[in-house]
């Protein structure tokens, strides 16, 4: 292990310790089939994109949206999607949730080829594995916070109280348990964000795809959820895949991948100084954060 390599990890123990009492119920409620899962495959990439390809149409009006796309997304790390509107960000995205197939090309995730599953394997892959993260936040008016939080468990048909018990837990983990009965429209856009996130993490998934995030928040509240979401993925053990065009924000992903017209052009690793440094636990991050209690 390379001396930076050393510090890394030494992070990543640091930010786990840190968000011990908010992540420790969550962490406890984890499915047997889960833990299994991980320790199966504890050294295999969480995401294997190869030679992927997305054309949309035929012919010489067609468009070439992806064009022979290849990368990994390590397991437990958040992974950053940098490029232009337009550069094939979301169709990446939309490929590796199963929300489409690619034109050529294969996508697995922990090992499953996507490409072997029939529709009801995509949908349970997306129900049971990944957790969505939306620009627009994707909440549903009508609902109070904690039951948009478990509205994936009742896809799974899991007890009510369970829910309600599961999606406290979460609202405490990113710094709304004083909000958990407030609807959409009683709350900031961070604090919809902080919802979303929550909600992402409810069926303990494997990944979170988390498409422009903070597209629809100032600056600093964007800072405030990329740092969450950093948090979460340490103190959950989950693999992130986040799509974004700001540059400050890439700074705190572990890896950065960058696309330009349908092509990975570069991909670096632990870009900023806060990829090397100690990183705050959940606590730190919701304790510090003014939209974590302000509407």
């Amino acid at each position: 292990m390379t001396q930076r390599q050393h510090q890394s990890h030494q992070s990543q123990e640091s930010q786990s310790q840190g968000a011990q009492s908010q992540g420790a119920q969550s962490r406890s409620a984890r499915a047997p089939e889960t833990s299994a899962r991980q320790d199966a495959g504890a050294t295999r990439p969480m995401v294997v994109v190869d030679d992927v390809r997305r054309s949309f149409g035929t012919g010489p009006q067609a468009v070439h949206a992806l064009r022979g796309v290849s990368f990994e997304v390590r397991r437990g790390e958040l992974t950053a999607l940098k490029g232009r509107s337009g550069s094939g960000k979301t169709t990446l995205l939309n490929l590796v949730g199963g929300l489409d197939a690619p034109t050529g090309g294969s996508i697995t995730l922990d090992g499953t080829d996507l490409a072997d599953l029939d529709e009801e394997g995509r949908l349970a892959l997306r129900r049971d594995r990944i957790g969505f993260v939306f620009q627009s936040f994707g909440l549903i008016p009508a609902l109070t916070a904690a039951e948009n939080v478990g509205v994936p468990m009742r896809l799974r048909k899991i007890a009510a109280k369970q829910r309600e018990e599961r999606a406290r837990t979460l609202l405490a983990l990113v710094g709304l348990s004083d909000h958990t009965e407030q609807r959409p429209g009683e709350l900031s856009g961070g604090q919809q964000q902080r919802v979303a996130v929550a909600r992402a993490l409810a069926n303990e998934p494997d990944l979170i795809i988390a498409d422009e995030p903070t597209g629809q928040l100032d600056s600093d509240t964007g800072r405030q959820i990329m740092r969450l979401l950093r948090a979460v993925v340490r103190s959950e053990g989950v693999t992130a895949l986040v799509a974004t065009h700001d540059p400050a924000l890439m700074e705190l992903a572990d890896r950065v991948v960058e696309l330009r017209d349908g092509r990975i052009v570069e991909v670096e690793a632990e870009t900023g100084a806060e990829a090397e440094g100690a990183e705050p636990g959940v606590e730190s991050e919701v304790s510090e954060a003014p939209e974590a209690s302000e509407a």
